[in-house]
């Protein structure tokens, strides 16, 4: 598992961009701050989550998958499991439910944070997902394998994801992207 300490030295540098934003980080760095047992996905009330926002390098299209419990097109992401760390986490998503191993970390600082409640299922009450992202550049020409976590996954146009209404999550990504990613 990773070290609650390391993910909270990781938030201390993180700097928010809007009210919102600086909202989310102040939430999400005091829930791990009182939660020895954020990384565990049993955790009643909800557990830190890792994801992957990736674009291309010209920062036009990013892979997105449609995840089939949600329904949704979403980043790659999940849960944290024999991770050294959240970034890893982060990184094995990637390899999992895309395909892509040639994959470079634009930064290993967090990129952005989110929290978002999951819908009760089956035996899983409804819980928050407290959501670390890295922003990842990979070429949309290699070759991509669906997961069985979806139901189809590929490269979006940004103007094809504002379209799509995902929400204010998704858009932010795009624009932090559009203006953290140089040329």
């Amino acid at each position: 598992m990773p070290d609650r300490d390391q993910l909270l030295a990781f938030l201390e540098r993180y700097v928010p961009i809007d009210s919102n934003d600086e909202t989310t980080h102040g939430r999400l760095k005091a829930f791990v701050s009182v939660t020895n047992d954020c990384f565990n996905r049993d955790h009643p009330p909800g557990h830190i989550t890792a994801s992957a926002w990736i674009v291309d390098r010209h920062r036009s299209s990013a892979l997105l998958v449609h995840h089939r419990k949600l329904d949704r097109w979403l980043q790659p992401g999940g849960h944290i499991e024999d991770d050294a760390s959240v970034l890893e986490a982060s990184r094995r998503e990637v390899a999992e439910e895309t395909g892509l191993h040639a994959v470079e970390v634009y930064s290993e600082e967090i990129f952005d944070l989110d929290i978002h409640p999951i819908p009760a299922r089956n035996n899983e009450p409804a819980h928050l997902h407290y959501d670390v992202r890295f922003l990842f550049v990979a070429d949309p020409d290699q070759s991509l394998r669906l997961s069985e976590e979806s139901h189809d996954l590929r490269w979006f146009t940004n103007a094809e994801i504002h379209a799509n209404g995902e929400g204010r999550s998704i858009n932010r990504m795009i624009e932090k992207a559009l203006s953290t990613l140089g040329d």
